[in-house]
């Protein structure tokens, strides 16, 4: 009979990806762990992990089970809130969040977030968000939607265009639109976790603008703040605008991008997990 520590032992395998790590999140021994994910493997009938030196990966038939175990174990923390005086959250989600994002569409997000899910913040750049949602170690990201992305498991939040931030005391800061050539000589700030990075610098340096740089930082805000000081310029997307910053259009620099959800289909299958999904995509617009 599979028991609730299988379960566990499952899903704590299935987020870790790893049996030491797994071990450690469910507080039993490797030796343990090892022997009750072969005990519930003999039960199911079916093998549900490929492992190797590197990693541990599903099967086929883990990922059949991967929802099934989710809704039993949000079945079990319902059945033991029973007793208790606080409610207990009755449904997870493991969100992964780009980290160029806003606070404030972060903050919308989560203020229309039902009270009852337990959530787990992850955060990356596109790319290290869609392999989490691939190997199953995020439910739902928000990031940057590419033409390919459709159907019921993807909602658009935002879009918004790239653009050039100057403090309001900036000589340039009554402009509607700047030349790139008129920024020679400034000094720039350097958002690390900007998509465009790569593609910024060859606009820059293909019109012959070698800036130097008062910061290179992972920090949005900081950045943003540094603007705002008047210690530098930057490009950004026009929603990590902060008070004290002006957006100008800068002359041929013409990029956009479009915000959205990414949901795993398996967990937006089960009910409270896509009521979760559509008040997010309601509460962000």
């Amino acid at each position: 009979m599979i028991k609730r520590s299988h379960i566990r032992q499952f899903l704590s395998l299935v987020d870790a990806g790893s049996f030491t790590q797994a071990a450690a999140r469910v507080r039993v021994t490797q030796p343990t762990l090892s022997s009750g994910i072969a005990e519930l493997e003999r039960l199911v009938g079916a093998q549900l992990f490929v492992r190797d030196r590197k990693r541990v990966r599903m099967t086929d038939a883990g990922a059949r089970l991967l929802p099934i175990a989710r809704e039993l174990e949000a079945k079990f923390v319902a059945a033991d809130s029973l007793n208790q005086t606080v409610r207990a959250p009755v449904a997870a989600m493991r969100l992964g969040v780009l980290r160029s994002l806003s606070t404030a569409m972060l903050r919308a997000l989560l203020d229309a977030l039902p009270p009852e899910i337990e959530l787990e913040l992850i955060e990356g750049s596109d790319g290290e968000l869609r392999q989490a949602l691939a190997t199953r170690r995020a439910d739902l990201i928000v990031t940057l939607l590419r033409a390919d992305d459709a159907g019921d498991c993807v909602a658009a939040l935002l879009s918004e265009p790239y653009t050039l931030f100057v403090s309001a005391r900036h000589r340039l800061a009554s402009r509607e639109r700047v030349a790139p050539e008129e920024l020679a000589g400034e000094m720039m700030i350097a958002r690390r976790s900007c998509e465009l990075l790569a593609e910024t610098s060859r606009f820059f340096t293909q019109r012959g603008v070698r800036p130097r740089f008062s910061l290179r930082s992972d920090s949005e805000e900081r950045c943003m703040a540094l603007v705002a000081a008047g210690r530098g310029i930057t490009t950004a997307p026009l929603s990590l605008r902060v008070a004290d910053t002006v957006p100008i259009a800068l002359d041929g620099y013409r990029f956009d991008r479009t915000i959205g959800l990414i949901a795993d289909p398996d967990w937006l299958a089960l009910p409270a997990h896509s009521h979760a999904f559509a008040a997010l995509a309601a509460g962000a617009n």
